[in-house]
């Protein structure tokens, strides 16, 4: 039998690298790995994991962790953080309404970028509000689109949008 702390470190390997949707799909890759795990101990695990079960574009699900990268959000929190034309942020549209600006993102990846967006700490963003594909961000009421656009291009490839499937 192998040890659970290198259970646990293939767990977070196998929901960073593949789309598991279930703990049966996730119980028989760790079989094939040579861990055999009862469900109790899998749904232990996954809690201890904090993963967090989303929607997936194709209609299913899928398991995700928490982004645990301190130093990512203290850049972010700096506005050291550049996206660069690499980043899978899932990002599909910024448009505005008066003080609100509607952010379109593919399935899943709306509190993603909603945490950074808060992270970012721009006084001109008073918050954000996510769902699985939409983020709402309110603006102070002082702040043009012009000017939201151009803190919000710190923080999103603006230029480079995703196509929907």
């Amino acid at each position: 039998m192998k040890n659970r702390k290198q259970r646990v470190e293939l767990m977070v390997d196998l929901i960073k690298n593949k789309c598991i949707g279930s703990q049966e799909e996730l119980a028989r890759l760790l079989e094939e790995a040579g861990y055999t795990v009862t469900q109790a101990t899998l749904s232990r695990d996954l809690k201890m994991l904090k993963t967090t079960k989303i929607p997936t574009d194709r209609g299913g699900y899928m398991y995700i962790l928490p982004d645990s990268n301190s130093l990512k959000d203290k850049l972010l929190a700096r506005g050291q953080l550049p996206i660069n034309a690499n980043y899978q942020s899932g990002f599909i549209s910024l448009t505005f309404s008066k003080n609100v600006a509607v952010i379109k993102t593919r399935n899943g990846y709306a509190a993603g970028l909603a945490y950074d967006i808060d992270m970012s700490n721009a006084p001109e963003i008073l918050g954000t509000i996510p769902g699985s594909d939409t983020i709402i961000a309110i603006l102070r009421e002082d702040v043009s689109h012009e000017k939201a656009r151009a803190i919000f291009s710190r923080l999103l490839p603006l230029d480079q949008k995703i196509p929907t499937f």
